[in-house]
């Protein structure tokens, strides 16, 4: 039962109504069938009971009736059809028999006539309500389908746009209401979302590179040995609390997709990103291995495209082992980047798409905050992208992102 049942559920709405509708007709449309034939079996039953025979020939003539335990005489047909002389006495019982077993054949022969023609015309009849189901359900699902596309057309950068559906005031017309009211609240949401983001970038940003001049000036060479310290733990911090807002600032911008995008060689990308990082590289002693297969020209953001690449490439260094490697590959429109370190656990590679979310702290590079993938899954979205991850063979990450 589970497989059937299953089965059906996965078929489209319409289609399951449509088949409700002509399976509702055929089993109604069968009672009925089977209803007339029990009726007509009954009726003709007793017609045939009800039969006369009556004999014409001879001075004892009487009637009979089908129910009369003597057999009477009876008039019997010709070849022309017309009435001849009855048969001899000792024929009565054999020729009753014969009417009796002609009538019955003539009954089993018309109902069996009624029920396959009937049988016939219900089938028919179930298809034709099975159109009309279909017809009907399109029509009735026709503001449902309106609604899907409109869901399916409108981002945050085209929210204005409402259903407006006009006509009775139905389930349907309510639920294409409560569509537009949810709309205007997510425009609000996204309004204040940019607001916030156009304003944090000047009201943080301007206060930490304040308080860096004021470190370096204040506490400029020469300082006492304890204050040096000092002075590179607060510049250290400052640093961390820039990149931290710098991040979280990109996966806002990302988060709100491309707007205007442009043709991007994702292949010059890749090639720049990687030789900016060699240096790095070698400080950690991480051999970084690129192989670019062909140019790959795409439409996007080429800033957030370049953050996507170096963010892959500053998270395979950062989280690998000494004397480990990374392995970046662009071949088709998929770009790949693999490299060694501890053990990942299958389970929890989902985590490490989440804000925040590290797992361990056994990395070579610098202190990070657990934002990288989450940006490059939030830049791939937006491109309209795919990104998996999957444990390595030989511990650390493999981390494909599949451009359509």
């Amino acid at each position: 039962m589970t497989g059937p049942h299953r089965a059906l559920t996965r078929l489209p709405f319409r289609v399951r109504l449509a088949a409700a509708f002509s399976g509702l007709f055929l089993l109604s449309g069968a009672a009925l069938l089977a209803f007339v034939v029990l009726l007509a079996r009954y009726g003709t039953a007793q017609q045939v009971e009800g039969i006369e025979a009556q004999r014409l020939d001879g001075p004892d003539e009487r009637p009979w009736t089908g129910a009369s335990p003597a057999p009477p005489a009876y008039g019997g047909f010709g070849r022309t059809g017309e009435v001849g002389p009855g048969p001899r006495h000792g024929d009565d019982g054999l020729a009753l028999r014969k009417v009796d077993t002609t009538v019955r054949a003539v009954q089993e022969a018309a109902l069996d006539q009624m029920l396959l023609w009937s049988g016939i015309g219900l089938v028919v009849m179930a298809l034709l309500a099975g159109l009309t189901g279909w017809w009907l359900a399109g029509r009735a699902l026709r503001p449902v389908a309106a609604v899907t596309d409109t869901a399916r057309r409108i981002s945050d950068l085209n929210l204005d746009e409402r259903l407006a559906l006009t006509g009775p005031d139905d389930e349907l017309h309510r639920l294409a209401d409560t569509f537009d009211t949810m709309l205007d609240r997510l425009q609000r949401a996204f309004d204040s979302q940019r607001r916030f983001v156009t304003n944090a970038s000047h009201e943080l940003r301007t206060p930490l590179a304040a308080q860096r001049t004021s470190i370096e000036v204040g506490l400029a060479d020469p300082l006492p040995g304890h204050l040096t310290e000092v002075r590179d733990d607060l510049l250290s911090t400052n640093r961390d609390a820039e990149h931290l807002i710098a991040a979280l600032l990109l996966l806002a911008r990302s988060d709100r997709g491309v707007e205007e995008p442009e043709p991007v060689e994702l292949a010059g990308i890749t090639e720049a990103v990687a030789a900016g990082l060699a240096s790095e590289a070698e400080e950690h002693d991480v051999a970084l291995r690129t192989l670019v297969r062909g140019p790959l020209r795409l439409p996007g953001d080429p800033v957030l495209l370049r953050h996507l690449v170096t963010n892959l490439l500053r998270n395979a260094l950062q989280y690998n082992r000494p004397e480990g490697r990374v392995e970046v590959t662009l071949d088709g429109r998929t770009l790949t980047v693999a490299n060694t370190g501890r053990p990942v656990d299958p389970d929890r590679v989902g985590d490490l798409f989440e804000p925040f979310r590290r797992l361990g702290q056994d990395r070579v590079g610098a202190t990070g905050h657990g934002l990288g993938l989450s940006i490059v899954r939030s830049i791939a979205t937006a491109h309209g992208a795919a990104v998996r991850a999957r444990p390595g063979p030989d511990g650390g990450l493999t981390v494909t992102v599949t451009f359509t």
